[in-house]
């Protein structure tokens, strides 16, 4: 009769690793960003005019965004064409954010008459009240216009009148673009318009 003997793993003493060290890894150093300097004289230029009644919301190459209220926005524009030389509006765009019940409207401003501008783009955005149940130019979806200031924002502000709603005072026609006359339906750029069956 042969009788095997098992070993028990528990019997037997466990073999401690070594334990090593992983070297740590260490984070670079963050650098504090470096903002163009062409650039950040832009925007240091109207801050040191307007002060917290603007906030610069980036320095970048070739690009400077400047947000301003409503209240402010003919001032600024004024201050960018007379102090700092930009002479025209290239497009204006509009953004629609139902859930802050706003509306934004941005310019991008460039220069033909100063070389050293030439590359460069100025955002000035400001924001207008957003009306759930809109009736464009006579509700109080409504921005000071900048047509007094740059002759090239005329289309561009009607544009945004008929596609967002947004009513622009002094305007001298403030007329629909693109849409009939008698369009009746919310503004179609916005986000709660929905096309209707085809």
């Amino acid at each position: 009769m042969s009788t095997d003997t098992k070993t028990s793993t528990t019997d037997v003493p466990s073999e401690e690793k070594p334990t090593t060290d992983k070297p740590v890894a260490k984070k670079p150093e963050e650098k504090p960003v470096e903002l163009p300097a062409f650039e950040k004289g832009i925007s240091d230029k109207i801050t040191e005019k307007f002060g917290d009644k603007v906030e610069v919301a980036f320095v970048k190459e070739d690009r400077v965004r400047i947000n301003v209220s409503r209240e402010n926005i003919h001032d600024v524009a004024e201050f960018i064409r007379d102090g700092l030389n930009f002479d025209h509006v290239e497009s204006v765009s509009g953004v629609d954010y139902p859930q802050d019940k706003e509306i934004e409207v941005v310019y991008h401003i460039g220069s033909y008459s100063d070389s050293s501008l030439a590359r460069q783009i100025l955002v000035l955005a400001t924001r207008a009240q957003r009306e759930e149940n809109p009736i464009p130019g006579n509700d109080a979806t409504k921005l000071p216009t900048l047509r007094d200031i740059f002759y090239s924002v005329e289309f561009h502000e009607r544009e945004i009148f008929e596609m967002f709603g947004v009513f622009f005072d002094g305007h001298p026609d403030n007329r629909r673009l693109l849409l009939p006359e008698d369009w009746a339906d919310l503004p179609p750029l916005r986000k709660d318009f929905a096309l209707k069956g085809r």
